[in-house]
């Protein structure tokens, strides 16, 4: 009989939310960074073995808003664990609660939905305080399951996988077998440039940055996309192209070669950059640039 089940990943910023699912779908489809608050909207990964299909849904990290697109982030994570049949909250394996985890354990307490602890990064940390972590949140909630993982690495993560697995149901598949995302092409091509740009970026530059693709052409052995990059400056834009245009051209050739590699061939990449003031202020913008899931409002 099969079986399946929606699985919510969640957490605080940076915690290696989507680092998680990449590594379980051995595919990359949420980009990853250093800096916090990478992941904007919730993101489906589908990982099928045997008779058993795991719909993960990756989660902005959970924070306190500060402008309208914050809240649209916060929004998307906490209806992601209102509609799960299970949830994972990845914490830091070596660090204490925060108000992110103890507001994730109020919602368990009241939904009663299944849940495990998954203490990520313990390459970072000896046995004991990977051991006193336990304890924290142990004295703090009853979860199903503890489980210490390396999601960079995926050390456990066959046995988080495990646990996982007892919160399945009878039932058909969503997904076809060899589906991995329900992410359209548009919107993973404009989330490898953005990956990039925070990769090349510092500060809070790349946090105010969009991606729209105005043009996606596949012509078999070619893909033409046309990228334009919105900020939310003049000096921001020039900071982003470079001088002489060096620091675009870096993006799209990082971008590129990820490109190239999902989509399995060449790809000719055209960048933009374009100013839009305070866009993460404006609800019209922020819809417009894409965050605008009818289930997250």
């Amino acid at each position: 009989m099969k079986k399946t089940g929606f699985i919510a990943i969640v957490g605080r910023p940076n915690v290696g939310k989507s680092t998680l699912m990449n590594t379980i779908l051995g595919e990359k489809v949420a980009i990853v960074s250093s800096k916090p608050q990478t992941t904007r909207n919730r993101i489906i990964g589908i990982h099928t073995r045997d008779e058993e299909q795991y719909v993960f849904v990756d989660t902005p990290g959970m924070h306190t808003p500060k402008n309208y697109l914050g809240e649209y982030m916060v929004n998307a994570a906490s209806n992601s664990m209102r509609e799960a049949d299970a949830v994972v909250l990845v914490v830091d394996a070596g660090r204490e609660s925060s108000h992110v985890e103890d507001e994730v354990i109020e919602y368990l307490e009241k939904s009663k939905v299944p849940s495990i602890l998954a203490l990520n990064k313990v390459d970072l940390y000896n046995r004991e305080q990977i051991a006193a972590t336990i304890a924290h949140y142990a004295a703090k909630y009853s979860f199903d399951a503890f489980v210490p993982i390396c999601a960079k690495n995926g050390k456990a993560v066959d046995e988080l996988l495990d646990e996982c697995e007892k919160f399945l149901m009878e039932s058909e598949w969503f997904f076809p077998d060899d589906m991995i995302t329900d992410q359209p092409e548009r919107q993973i091509a404009s989330e490898i440039i953005r990956e990039k740009i925070l990769k090349t970026l510092n500060k809070e530059i790349p946090h105010g940055t969009a991606v729209v693709i105005e043009e996606f052409k596949d012509e078999g052995t070619l893909i033409s996309i046309r990228a334009e990059i919105f900020c939310e400056k003049a000096s921001h834009k020039g900071i982003i192209v470079g001088k002489n245009g060096a620091g675009l051209k870096l993006i799209g050739s990082y971008a590129r070669q990820d490109l190239e590699k999902f989509f399995g061939t060449k790809v000719y990449l055209n960048l933009w950059v374009k100013v839009k003031e305070n866009w993460r202020d404006s609800v019209g913008m922020v819809t417009n640039f894409g965050y605008n899931n009818k289930d997250d409002n």
